[in-house]
């Protein structure tokens, strides 16, 4: 989870803002996830909505994220249509992984056998 130092130099909606960008590069959050809505997102971090409505604005700005309408905002797809396509065949395989409540490590070696051709992983 993103934390926010009170203390820090850097305002809020910029460390929020660059928390998320973190969070996205280093595939925490991947793309087609969706971002808690911006009072939830506030009242759990003690901000004000409009410090996290900035944040969102700014990363959708930059076209980090996109908010559609009512159904939220989510994690851009970048890329070229197959880089596209495989971003959002990753978020739907992340999500049944959660839901079956693998291990991720478990979950990695069953895309990489799969991709070997070998059908399946040692467990």
């Amino acid at each position: 989870m993103i934390a926010i130092d009170p203390a820090s130099p850097v305002p809020p909606f910029e460390q929020l803002r660059a928390g998320f960008v973190d969070a996205i590069s280093s595939g925490e959050l991947s793309a087609g996830h969706r971002l808690p809505t911006v009072r939830r997102l506030a009242e759990d971090l003690g901000l004000a909505p409009g410090t996290v409505a900035r944040a969102y604005r700014e990363l959708e700005a930059s076209g980090i994220v996109e908010t559609r309408g009512r159904n939220g905002t989510f994690v851009s797809f970048h890329g070229d249509p197959a880089h596209q396509e495989a971003q959002r065949a990753a978020a739907v395989f992340a999500e049944q992984v959660r839901a079956l409540r693998l291990d991720a490590d478990e979950a990695l070696a069953l895309v990489a056998a799969a991709l070997r051709g070998g059908g399946t992983a040692p467990v």
